[in-house]
């Protein structure tokens, strides 16, 4: 438990961020299989829409809650299956 009156800021402080970086995770990881159902589904239309929420979703948490690297790779990896579609 903490003894100072700063520590116990701190970690309402953690536990809020804490919760809000999860909801973001989990935000990026729904919409990154959604876009990935609509590929399966073999519309184009459908999986180009939800490729691009799913960029955004992907780039607004780049940085935040993963590294910017693997945000980039993540989208070109939508990106990549979408364009492949016939």
């Amino acid at each position: 438990m903490a003894n100072h009156k700063s520590s116990e800021k701190r970690i309402l402080v953690t536990e809020k961020k804490n919760a809000v970086n999860t909801a973001r995770r989990s935000a990026v990881k729904t919409a990154a299989k959604k876009a990935l159902v609509a590929i399966e589904s073999g519309d184009k239309a459908a999986a180009t829409a939800a490729a691009r929420a799913a960029e955004s979703k992907i780039m607004k948490s780049a940085g935040k809650v993963m590294p910017k690297q693997r945000a980039a790779r993540k989208i070109s990896r939508l990106a990549k299956k979408v364009s492949k579609m016939a």
